[in-house]
C-alpha cells in the first residue's frame, strides 16, 4: 500500500472524528471573522436548536417514532431553569442538570403509556402533551409570568465570569453542541443505535432479533427529552427571558421540519436542517411572515418527494447521477 493510499485509508477510517474536529476549528475561529453580535446570536441559536434536534432525530429518524410535542420538553427545561435560578437563587449549571433529570423522569412517566401507541395516534398524544404544557405556562401566571413571559433570568457563568454576551456564549454553547453531536454519532454506531435502526424498519422483526422494543422506545424518548431540556435551559440563560409563545405547537412543527429537511436518521443532517431553518427568515423576509404555513408545506413536499429527508434525498440523487454517468462512460 502506497503512502497516498495509507493517508486516504486513515482519512476514511477516522472521517467522523476528522469532520467533527474540522467543525470545531471552524467554529472556534468563526468569531475572529464575524464579530457582529447579531450574527453571533443567530449562530448561538443554531447551536441551541441543534442540541434539541439531535435528540429529536434519534427518536424520529432512528427509532422511527413521531413526536409533535417536543417543544413542551424545551419549555420545561427553559422555565425550570428560570424558576430555580431567578426565584430560588440556584446556580444555573446545577439548575440545568437537575431540571434535565426531572424532565427525563417526566418523559419516562409520559412515555410508558404514550409509546404503546404508534403512527398518528402517537403524534396526537405528543401534540396533546405540548398543548397541556403550553396551557399551564399561560394560566399559571403567578409562577411562569403568564403570557407576558418570565424575565430576569441570570446568565450562565464559568469560573465566576458571567456569560452575558454573544461572544462568550458562543464559546459555551458550541462546545456543548459538538459534544452532544459526537455522542450521538457514537450512539448510532453502537449496539443500541443498530437496535434503533432495526426498530425503525420493522418492530416485529426487531423483537424477533431479541430487541426489547418497548424499552428501546422509552430509552430514546427519555434521551431526546433530556436533550430538549438542556436546549431549553441554554435558551433561557442565553436570552434571560422566556415566553410561552416560544414553545407552542408551531415550535414543535419547526423542530420536526429541521429534522426532516436535514434527513431522517442523519445526525449530520440535524446540523444542516437546523441551520437552514434558522437562517432562512434572516434572508427571506416573507419566510418570517408566513413561516408556520411554509413549515407545513415543506414537510408535505419533502416527505412526498424525499421521504428520507431533503439533504439525504439530494445526496442520494447526486450519487445516482454519478453512477449513471459512470455506467454510460464504461459502455
Amino acid at each position: 500500500m502506497s503512502a497516498k493510499d495509507k493517508i486516504l485509508y486513515f482519512i476514511w477510517l477516522h472521517r467522523t472524528g476528522l469532520t467533527v474536529g474540522a467543525l470545531g476549528l471552524v467554529l472556534g475561529f468563526y468569531p475572529l471573522f464575524q464579530d457582529n453580535p447579531y450574527f453571533l446570536g443567530i449562530s448561538n441559536l443554531i447551536g441551541i436548536y441543534l442540541i434539541v434536534t439531535i435528540g429529536l432525530n434519534l427518536f424520529i429518524g432512528y427509532a422511527g417514532q413521531i413526536s409533535l410535542g417536543h417543544a413542551g420538553f424545551v419549555a420545561l427545561g427553559a422555565y425550570g431553569s428560570a424558576i430555580l435560578t431567578a426565584d430560588l437563587g440556584w446556580n444555573p449549571w446545577l439548575a440545568l442538570i437537575i431540571v434535565a433529570l426531572l424532565v427525563g423522569l417526566a418523559a419516562l412517566l409520559v412515555g410508558i403509556p404514550t409509546l404503546r401507541l404508534s403512527g398518528h395516534y402517537l403524534a396526537m398524544a405528543t401534540l396533546g402533551f405540548n398543548i397541556v404544557i403550553y396551557t399551564i405556562l399561560i394560566q399559571w401566571d403567578k409562577i411562569t409570568g403568564g403570557p407576558s413571559g418570565f424575565a430576569g433570568i441570570p446568565p450562565l457563568s464559568v469560573f465566576g465570569m458571567p456569560i452575558d454576551d454573544e461572544l462568550r456564549f458562543h464559546y459555551v454553547i458550541w462546545p456543548l453542541a459538538i459534544i452532544f453531536l459526537t455522542l450521538a454519532l457514537n450512539l448510532v454506531r453502537s449496539g443500541l443505535g443498530l437496535g434503533l435502526a432495526a426498530l425503525a424498519q420493522n418492530e416485529t422483526a426487531a423483537s424477533a432479533l431479541g430487541i426489547k422494543v418497548s424499552r428501546a422506545k422509552i430509552q430514546v424518548f427519555v434521551l431526546s427529552a433530556v436533550l430538549a431540556s438542556v436546549g431549553g435551559s441554554l435558551f433561557a440563560h442565553c436570552f434571560t427571558f422566556v415566553n410561552p409563545h416560544s414553545f407552542s405547537i408551531f415550535t414543535s412543527l419547526e423542530l420536526v421540519t429541521m429534522v426532516v429537511i436535514g434527513g431522517l436518521g442523519s445526525v449530520w443532517g440535524s446540523l444542516f436542517g437546523t441551520a437552514l431553518i434558522v437562517l432562512m427568515p434572516e434572508y427571506l423576509e416573507f419566510f418570517e411572515t408566513y413561516k408556520d404555513i411554509i413549515h407545513g408545506l415543506i414537510l408535505v413536499v419533502v416527505l412526498t418527494v424525499f421521504p428520507q429527508g431533503l439533504i439525504s434525498g439530494l445526496r442520494d440523487m447526486a450519487r445516482l447521477k454519478i453512477l449513471q454517468r459512470r455506467d454510460i462512460a464504461q459502455h
